[in-house]
């Protein structure tokens, strides 16, 4: 799924291609593990990584390169994120046989490089490997994410971890070590995502207009194995009104509140049966005022009578794989009374630019009535707010019968 963010604040987290490669490469429902059509074929015979492989840490100051190696294929989209969710810039090359990062990386991180490919018969693969950077010493870090800045409400704070911590008696330690305090007081905790990674949210959403600071202690602790805590930056972030769009599917209506009141009721049309939409709690993710989308990305093949290659505008995407709330002005006529597209909500140029304009990164999306699976926690976007709150505690190192020390209620800065 490849994308074009304009270079606004709100999309400092999305990977920037150059328009003429953007072009053609965004699909409504792209590519995902769960792909409603053909499984992709492994792309990992026709492309090469330069210095990744065999367990080596990369040099973080070297650019990441991908190529191909057959004439017939090309690289359709590269995506490669840190545990805290932030995208490596990079550039496709015009003619799709090579992608260069265009940013370092981070040192003492682990990456997730997800490549996409077409080859000469136009069928798509795809090809996801991690990768660690090598670290600037040995200390434990923790980066904080995301940038500092004005969230919706269910924005969750990550952690990333410089190494991998997999001993439960030293994950208690870093989480111990690990503040957030938020004006107004909220009940909240952290939940190990994987080996290196963790989120924290609260019970429920964040209180509109609060004021969130993260701070790590870990500078100097003794974590286990020998290994010390290193110093992090801390990290301070507000939240906005409390935005929350509610679609129902089987209505076909998106409703939008303001701090509980609402605001606008939209007709909309979402994925048709074998492209359903996501149900459940998403966050949004970037906003993006222009995306070209190609069915061909899904695995749709030119000339069948799924495909489609549309110019898209006002799009503010939900999941990593190109879950989109978009302008639709090719399906009005069903809107507000039939599912008809290809896994995004759709809806018409004047609502979708109204609701462009109207929400944020870490606003609120929910779908319910639809047909489709619910958005999975971690692994293409921010559905952490699925979990309920017990699971969201058995996700803690501090976890008792009492609860992670994390869920108790977190006491304002002074």
């Amino acid at each position: 799924m490849s994308h074009q963010p304009r270079p606004r604040t709100a999309l400092v987290r999305t990977l920037l291609l150059t328009p003429l490669v953007a072009a053609g490469l965004a699909a409504c429902g792209g590519p995902s593990p769960d792909a409603l059509t053909d499984k992709p074929y492994d792309a990992g015979d026709h492309i090469s990584f330069r210095g990744v492989g065999e367990g080596r840490r990369i040099d973080p100051d070297r650019p990441l390169e991908v190529t191909v190696r057959e004439g017939g294929s090309r690289i359709t989209d590269v995506t490669a994120t840190d545990g805290a969710g932030r995208y490596v810039r990079g550039r496709l090359s015009e003619d799709g046989r090579r992608w260069r990062s265009t940013a370092p990386l981070a040192a003492g991180a682990h990456y997730t490089l997800r490549v996409s490919t077409e080859n000469g018969d136009g069928r798509p693969g795809r090809r996801t490997i991690g990768f660690d950077t090598a670290p600037a010493d040995e200390r434990l870090r923790v980066t904080f994410g995301p940038d500092s800045g004005t969230y919706g409400v269910g924005q969750p704070v990550t952690a990333e971890l410089s190494e991998p911590v997999r001993d439960r008696a030293a994950r208690a330690v870093v989480e111990r070590s690990l503040k957030v305090r938020s004006r107004p007081a909220v009940a909240g905790g952290w939940h190990w995502v994987d080996d290196r990674t963790l989120h924290y949210r609260p019970r429920d959403y964040w209180p509109a207009h609060a004021t969130i600071e993260v701070r790590s202690t870990l500078d100097g602790v003794r974590v286990g194995d020998g290994r010390y805590g290193g110093r992090s930056a801390p990290l301070r972030l507000r939240t906005g009104d409390r935005i929350e769009a509610l679609t129902d599917a089987r209505t076909h209506r998106m409703t939008v509140f303001r701090n509980g009141r609402k605001i606008r009721t939209i007709p909309v049309t979402t994925g048709r049966p074998g492209f359903d939409t996501r149900n459940g709690v998403k966050v949004i993710l970037a906003k993006e005022s222009f995306v070209r989308m190609r069915g061909t990305s899904i695995g749709i093949p030119e000339g069948s009578s799924d495909s489609y290659d549309l110019p898209v505008h006002w799009a503010t995407r939900v999941t990593w794989s190109g879950e989109y709330v978009h302008a639709a002005p090719w399906s009005v006529g069903a809107q507000g009374a039939a599912n008809v597209s290809h896994g995004c909500t759709g809806m018409s140029t004047a609502d979708a630019r109204w609701f462009f304009d109207t929400v944020r990164v870490g606003d609120i999306v929910e779908v319910v009535g639809s047909g489709g699976e619910t958005m999975t926690p971690f692994d293409n976007g921010f559905g952490d707010w699925n979990l309920s709150w017990e699971q969201w505690r058995d996700g803690s190192a501090l976890t008792t019968d009492g609860g992670p020390a994390g869920s108790a209620r977190l006491r304002p800065s002074v």
